[in-house]
């Protein structure tokens, strides 16, 4: 799918992206946790999120975006193609000023447009959630992806208050012990492709 095609109400979608030029987008703990803050600032109000995993330079996001019951969601309608995608540019640009100005950098921070993949099956969620939570391990940044703290790994694992959609990821693996247990497949290198064309070389 390409990474231009409009965010639908009521659809599931994989968004990510990386730094321009595979530069860094973090550099310390606290633009993670400034980036997070951002994220759900900006998309609460137009989006569920399931999984997410930020490192050092690109990130995923599992995420739905929600209805408006009282909207005509004809995808064709140019009125609803152009705000979806809106709130998560929102994200990218507010983020990429402030780390200019921390960091006394110019120019693009994340690569244009933001990457989305239109999730449409139940295997597809499933393997998505996981293959998203073990991405650090699949690049190297730890060697045990439980290890990498900028993940909703723990999130979906704990009984802290959160404002990820735990119990519906829960309920998709049939409990914690099948959700676990599912984090514990090898990693391999099967369906890249359609999880994420651009994570091959992040």
């Amino acid at each position: 799918m390409s990474a231009s095609t409009p965010l639908i109400p009521g659809c599931y979608y994989h968004i990510y992206n990386r730094g321009n030029n595979r530069e860094d987008l973090f550099r310390e703990k606290r633009n993670y946790e400034y980036f997070l803050k951002l994220y759900f600032t900006h998309t609460q109000n137009v989006a569920d999120t399931y999984a997410y995993c930020l490192m050092k330079n690109h990130f995923h996001f599992l995420i739905r975006v929600k209805e408006d019951p009282t909207a005509n969601h004809n995808p064709s309608n140019p009125l609803n193609r152009k705000n979806q995608s809106r709130p998560f540019s929102n994200v990218f640009n507010a983020y990429a000023k402030s780390i200019n100005r921390a960091y006394g950098r110019t120019g693009a921070l994340f690569q244009r447009p933001f990457g989305r993949i239109l999730v449409k099956t139940d295997a597809h969620f499933l393997r998505l959630i996981t293959y998203i939570h073990q991405n650090p391990q699949k690049h190297g940044f730890v060697d045990d992806f439980r290890d990498w703290p900028f993940t909703s790994f723990h999130s979906l694992l704990s009984d802290k208050p959160t404002i990820l959609q735990r119990e519906n990821v829960l309920l998709w693996f049939n409990g914690r012990g099948e959700f676990e247990t599912a984090h514990r497949s090898p990693l391999d290198g099967r369906g890249i492709e359609l999880l994420a064309p651009d994570d091959a070389h992040p």
